[in-house]
C-alpha cells in the first residue's frame, strides 16, 4: 500500500467518524415564523418563548426563527404563506379571515363572550370545528390565545352609539367592518402597525380594539378617550403546515404539542393579568378611561344581537351546534 493510499483511507475513516459524532442538532430543521406584532406585545413574547421551548424539548431538532411585526410577511399574507410553503409556521388574528368562512369570525361576534372565562368556553366549544377547518386547508392548529376585551377609542366623548355616525372607523376584520356599518360609521381598513399614522392624517377617527393595541400604538398621542366596552375577546392562532407536520416523528410532534399547550395556558393567564395594567397605562398617559354609559351599552348590545343572529345563520348547522354548546 502506498503512502498516498494509506493517507486517503485514514482521511476517509476520520471523516466517517466525524459524521457519526455529529450531534443531532446539526441536522436541525429551521422553521420561519412570521407574526404581525412588535416584540413588546405579549403575543410575540409568548411566541418567542414557545420557540425556545420547542428548541429545548426537541434537543435543537426544531429551531423556529420568529419574524415579528410583519417583517417577513405582512399579516394578510401569513396564512397563505404557510399554506404555500413560503413559511413553515405562523401566527394570525383568526377573525381576519371571517370573509373566507364564518367560523373564523366567531370570536369577534360582539357581546357574545365578553370576559376571559366566557371566551375560553367559546373556544372550547368551537375548537374541534376550527381544527377540522384548518386541516382541510393544510394547516394544523397548535394553540390559540385571546387579546384583552375590546374597547372604543374616540377623539372626544360620545353620548351614544349614534354619535359614531359618519366617523371614519378603523376596520381590521369583517366584524369591525359590520359594527361600523350598523353604527352608521365609515369602515376603513387599517392594520395595527398603521394605526398611529392613520389617526394622525385623519384617515380614521375612531376604532374598537384592545387596550394592548392602544398601548402598542401609543394611542394617547392621537385620541383622548377610551371606553372600556368589553365587547369581545378576539383570538390569535398559531398553526403549522400539515406537510411539515407529517414529516416529523412522533416524539418530535409530542414535544411541539407540549410546548404549544404551555404557550396557550400561559397566554390566557398572562393576558388576563395584564388587562387591568394596560388600562392603567392608558390612563397614566393622559387618556380618559371611561365606563360606557347605559345608552352606549344599549346601542352596542343591539348591534351584538344583530351580529350574533347573522353569524349563526351564516355558519349553518355547525354554528348552531357551537352556540348551543357554548350556552349550556
Amino acid at each position: 500500500m502506498t503512502a498516498i493510499t494509506l493517507r486517503t483511507r485514514l482521511a476517509a475513516a476520520a471523516f466517517g467518524i466525524g459524521l457519526c459524532a455529529t450531534p443531532v442538532a446539526a441536522f436541525a430543521e429551521t422553521w420561519d415564523m412570521p407574526t404581525p406584532y412588535p416584540d413588546t406585545n405579549l403575543h410575540t413574547i409568548t411566541v418567542r418563548q414557545f420557540a425556545e421551548d420547542v428548541k429545548a424539548a426537541t434537543n435543537g431538532k426544531i429551531q423556529i426563527t420568529v419574524h415579528s411585526n410583519g417583517s417577513l410577511v405582512k399579516h394578510p399574507e401569513i396564512k397563505r404563506a404557510v399554506q404555500s410553503g413560503q413559511a413553515q409556521i405562523g401566527e394570525v388574528l383568526i377573525s381576519s379571515w371571517a370573509n373566507e368562512d364564518p367560523l373564523y369570525g366567531l370570536d369577534s361576534v360582539p357581546f357574545l363572550a365578553t370576559d376571559f372565562a366566557a371566551s375560553k368556553k367559546l373556544y372550547e366549544a368551537s375548537k374541534p370545528y376550527l381544527e377540522k377547518k384548518l386541516e382541510r386547508q393544510r394547516l394544523k392548529l397548535l394553540y390559540s390565545i385571546p387579546w384583552p376585551p375590546q374597547g372604543l377609542y374616540v377623539k372626544q366623548e360620545i353620548g351614544s352609539v349614534a354619535d359614531l355616525k359618519g366617523q371614519k372607523f378603523r376596520a381590521y376584520n369583517p366584524a369591525t367592518t359590520r359594527i361600523a356599518e350598523l353604527a352608521g360609521a365609515v369602515p376603513t381598513k387599517i392594520e395595527a402597525a398603521e394605526v398611529s399614522q392613520a389617526f394622525g392624517t385623519g384617515i380614521v377617527t375612531a376604532m374598537m380594539t384592545s387596550a394592548a393595541t392602544g398601548v402598542d400604538t401609543k394611542a394617547w398621542d392621537f385620541v383622548n378617550v377610551y371606553y372600556d366596552v368589553q365587547a369581545w375577546l378576539p383570538r390569535n392562532m398559531v398553526f403549522v403546515s400539515t406537510e411539515v407536520w407529517k414529516g416529523l416523528d412522533d416524539a418530535t410532534k409530542k414535544a411541539v404539542e407540549q410546548a404549544a399547550a404551555k404557550a396557550e395556558a400561559t397566554g390566557w393567564t398572562e393576558w388576563e393579568k395584564k388587562t387591568a395594567e394596560l388600562n392603567q397605562t392608558l390612563s397614566g398617559n393622559g387618556m380618559k378611561v371611561l365606563t360606557p354609559s347605559p345608552a352606549i351599552k344599549d346601542g352596542f348590545a343591539a348591534i351584538g344581537k344583530t351580529m350574533t343572529d347573522e353569524w349563526t345563520k351564516a355558519a349553518g348547522a355547525d354554528g348552531e351546534a357551537i352556540i348551543s354548546a357554548f350556552r349550556k
